[in-house]
């Protein structure tokens, strides 16, 4: 490798963190075109983990390491949501630690494919992928930032985790854990919460949503305007031979 290719590797990786996957796109940015990548590769600087992507030979890559390149150089949706989201929120406390970011939950919008690299690569961990249009065009509505060192991604506010989570439950996550959890979400802020259900796109998350919140008598619950939620008609159902909440119009788990 000649001085102007090894300047231009050292430059490459002193903007690049050990951490992150990057693609050809932010390759190019820095000036490094596919005949250079090829050849980085071949010289052992840096590692093809599928196409157009890659990662340093010398670093280690998680999963937040792959969302962080979703988000930042493919401007996907992609999110960690749900119980993830509550996780490292610190709002599910009574996981153990053993099982706790095995099974990672990312959502994100109707028709947003993951790319191939992502879906082949192996993270270490379970990923489990909902495109929905929840809240429809809202996207960025209720996320948050999460540092991981590094670098930061956006994840769900505590207020959007909850929601999505309800949006599991039952083919995905189970009543009594979904319950569980929001039982412990006693500071969640009302104004997005209201924001969120106006929003909403799914009539049985909102119902079990404020089925669960109500069940256990958080205080937050007393500041929202439900006339404004559009809760829809019909009686919706979680189980067979449950117990029906009469005024959310819902049967869930006794």
């Amino acid at each position: 490798m000649d001085r102007q290719n090894r300047s231009k590797i050292n430059k490459l990786l002193r903007n690049w963190p050990k951490d992150i996957i990057v693609v050809s796109s932010w390759l190019e940015k820095q000036g490094v075109y596919r005949q250079l990548a090829e050849t980085y590769v071949k010289s052992g600087w840096i590692e093809r983990i599928g196409k157009g992507a890659f990662r340093r030979a010398d670093g280690e890559v998680k999963w937040s390491g792959g969302v962080y390149t979703l988000q930042s150089q493919l401007n996907m949706s992609v999110h960690p949501a749900g119980k993830t989201a509550l996780q490292l929120l610190g709002n599910v406390h009574y996981i153990p630690a053993s099982l706790k970011q095995t099974k990672i939950v990312l959502f994100g919008v109707k028709g947003e494919k993951l790319p191939q690299w992502f879906k082949g690569y192996n993270w270490g961990v379970s990923i489990r992928y909902v495109m929905t249009g929840l809240f429809g065009a809202e996207v960025d509505l209720g996320l948050t930032s999460y540092d991981f060192g590094n670098y930061e991604i956006k994840i769900s506010s505590a207020e959007k985790a909850a929601m999505e989570l309800c949006y599991d439950v039952p083919l995905r996550e189970s009543f009594d854990e979904a319950s569980h959890i929001i039982a412990g979400l006693t500071t969640l802020r009302p104004r997005l919460v209201q924001e969120l259900l106006e929003k909403c796109n799914s009539v049985k998350t909102k119902r079990l949503f404020m089925h669960l919140a109500e069940k256990h008598n958080l205080d937050w619950v007393e500041k929202l305007d439900l006339k404004k939620v559009d809760f829809g008609k019909g009686k919706r159902s979680l189980c067979r031979n449950g117990y029906y909440d009469g005024k959310y119009k819902i049967v869930v788990p006794k």
